[in-house]
């Protein structure tokens, strides 16, 4: 099963789950919004993508700059914990699949290996 971590109000993230199910796979939709991840999902996800909070972090948010990120130390643990309560600055969609692989898949070209 795959899952995508999906904002169904963002084009990017509305396009890979039309190209996911156009590809016949099954998906799980969490609308990460309304569910937020724990910080232990949220963790393993970053270790996945092979990418920290801050890479993962949509700085451009107004919420960013409202928390001071551009400037803030990179702690993992404490970042995690920001990205937790404030999802809407998580980078999306990500796509999780079944035999551990995950993207953050912004484009057509992120998803072509999974497809």
């Amino acid at each position: 099963m795959t899952t995508v971590w999906h904002n169904p109000r963002c084009s990017k993230s509305r396009a890979a789950l039309t190209a996911l199910t156009d590809s016949g796979r099954e998906v799980t939709v969490r609308r990460y919004l309304d569910d937020p991840p724990t910080p232990a999902e949220l963790s393993e996800v970053l270790d996945l993508l092979g990418l920290e909070p801050w890479d993962l972090t949509r700085m451009g948010e107004d919420r960013a700059g409202e928390l001071g990120l551009a400037t803030a130390e990179r702690e993992r643990d404490r970042w995690i914990a920001i990205l937790v309560a404030n999802p809407v600055l998580i980078q999306r969609p990500i796509v999780l699949t079944e035999d551990g692989r995950a993207v953050v898949a912004r484009d057509r070209e992120a998803l072509k290996d999974l497809l």
